[in-house]
């Protein structure tokens, strides 16, 4: 089947003509599926770095100023270090010294020592505390830090073993109680796990390369997959014709610790999945398509708040048209 046809026009040439570098190497690399090599391609992965929203953000952060919120890496919501990684992330940023300086604080003030998780505030003998470590922000460093070029450093690996050892999937019935100390936030680790935390699971998962996963990875992120489809992607488990969270039917770009019914199909056809419950969630992104094929961002609440603010809610959005596309093709290709 030709993915397109699930188009009402296309936005192609659109992405294409986007000041963005990022915007236009993400339509090059995941929907013209043009490779390392490619002249085009290898031309607009040089431009992030030099142009656009990437340069401009990590010249705010290289402020002195910006380097006294270190210490509120995560608290400091949207503009934390955090956040502004996240971000570098997702825009597809690489790896530079200024890059390694911030992976760095990081892993020295937030990272708990034991079991590699990333906690809210560091402690006074250093790393993360560990009555503070929870999942959704262990999930969104380790995708973060995989997409800058830390896939091979031993604490990113401990960080992904922490995710695969104490993340629990309890569904309405406690029978995988959470450990001490992990067990204090009840939101986390509840007899409803945290659905955002399992999502940002997930989403470190697979911004890890498969030659990198071992069989106890793969189990667990079959689990959370199962998780989410057992959902159906936004809804209740134990009752269908509600959803999980009415928020997460509207789009933005980028949602930090929350998400939304693109995003979760984002992830779960970027590892191949295709399932008949994932249908009524593509039925919603297909609803969403304006007639000259394009999607608008509906939820700005993060990006209002990043140190440069991204996109305007109720404008056509390239970054919400570009995950769109990406999930159409995906899904209707394999």
């Amino acid at each position: 089947m030709d993915w397109k046809t699930q188009l009402k026009a296309d936005p192609i040439d659109w992405l294409l003509a986007s000041v963005s570098p990022s915007i236009r190497y993400f339509t090059r690399r995941d929907i013209l599926d043009q490779k390392p090599g490619n002249p085009q391609l290898d031309n607009e992965k040089e431009q992030i770095p030099q142009v656009g929203y990437v340069p401009a953000l990590l010249g705010l952060m290289e402020a002195s100023e910006y380097h006294k919120t270190f210490s509120r890496y995560y608290v400091y919501k949207y503009k934390g270090l955090v956040w502004s990684l996240l971000t570098l992330a997702e825009l597809g940023a690489a790896r530079t010294p200024a890059v390694e300086e911030y992976a760095e604080y990081l892993f020295e003030h937030a990272q708990e020592r034991t079991d590699g998780g990333f906690a809210m505030h560091s402690c006074k003998a250093g790393g993360g505390r560990n009555t503070e470590v929870i999942p959704c922000l262990t999930g969104n460093l380790v995708y973060s830090l995989s997409r800058l070029g830390y896939q091979d450093d031993p604490r990113l690996r401990k960080a992904l073993s922490y995710l695969v050892h104490f993340l629990v999937f309890n569904d309405g019935e406690e029978v995988e109680p959470q450990v001490p100390p992990y067990n204090r936030y009840e939101e986390c680790w509840g007899k409803h796990t945290c659905h955002m935390a399992v999502v940002k699971s997930l989403k470190a998962f697979a911004a890890v390369d498969p030659s990198l996963w071992d069989v106890e990875l793969k189990t667990t992120l079959d689990k959370a997959v199962e998780f989410v489809l057992i959902h159906h992607i936004h809804k209740r488990s134990h009752n269908l014709s509600r959803n999980t969270k009415p928020g997460w039917l509207n789009f933005g770009f980028p949602l930090m610790y929350q998400t939304d019914v693109l995003e979760i199909l984002d992830i779960l056809t970027s590892l191949g999945v295709k399932d008949e419950r994932m249908e009524e969630a593509l039925a919603v992104v297909k609803a969403k398509q304006q007639d000259n094929g394009r999607w608008r961002v509906e939820n700005t609440y993060a990006s209002d708040r990043l140190l440069i603010p991204m996109g305007t809610k109720g404008e056509e959005s390239e970054w919400v048209t570009l995950r769109a596309l990406r999930v159409l093709k995906r899904y209707h290709q394999i």
